[in-house]
């Protein structure tokens, strides 16, 4: 599975938004289960970032989640997220998928 966590920033937290995710990126990357993850910036709207993980399932998605260094680390990252839903499972179908690498 992967999760998208959309975020918004206001004048001037940008560089703070990129370390403190690079910060929760490493936490999170220490949990059972974690397959990668990595922030980006919005090509249209530089105030606008996604930061996208990919798990094992979405149980270790949501115990790494609720791990206290996660919880810690995440915090000056949260506070930036959209309050919309995050999780997702790839559809198995091999025209909705494309692999380009």
């Amino acid at each position: 599975m992967f999760a998208v966590t959309r975020l918004r920033t206001g004048d001037g937290d940008d560089a703070a938004l990129a370390t403190a995710a690079t910060e929760l990126l490493a936490a999170l990357a220490a949990r059972p289960g974690f397959r990668g993850g990595e922030l980006g910036r919005s090509a249209d709207d530089p105030s606008l970032w996604a930061l996208v993980t990919r798990w094992d399932g979405v149980g270790t998605y949501r115990r790494a989640l609720s791990a206290a260094e996660v919880k810690i680390a995440g915090a000056p990252v949260w506070v930036h997220a959209l309050d919309e839903p995050g999780a997702y499972l790839p559809v198995d179908n091999d025209s909705a998928a494309v692999d380009r690498s």
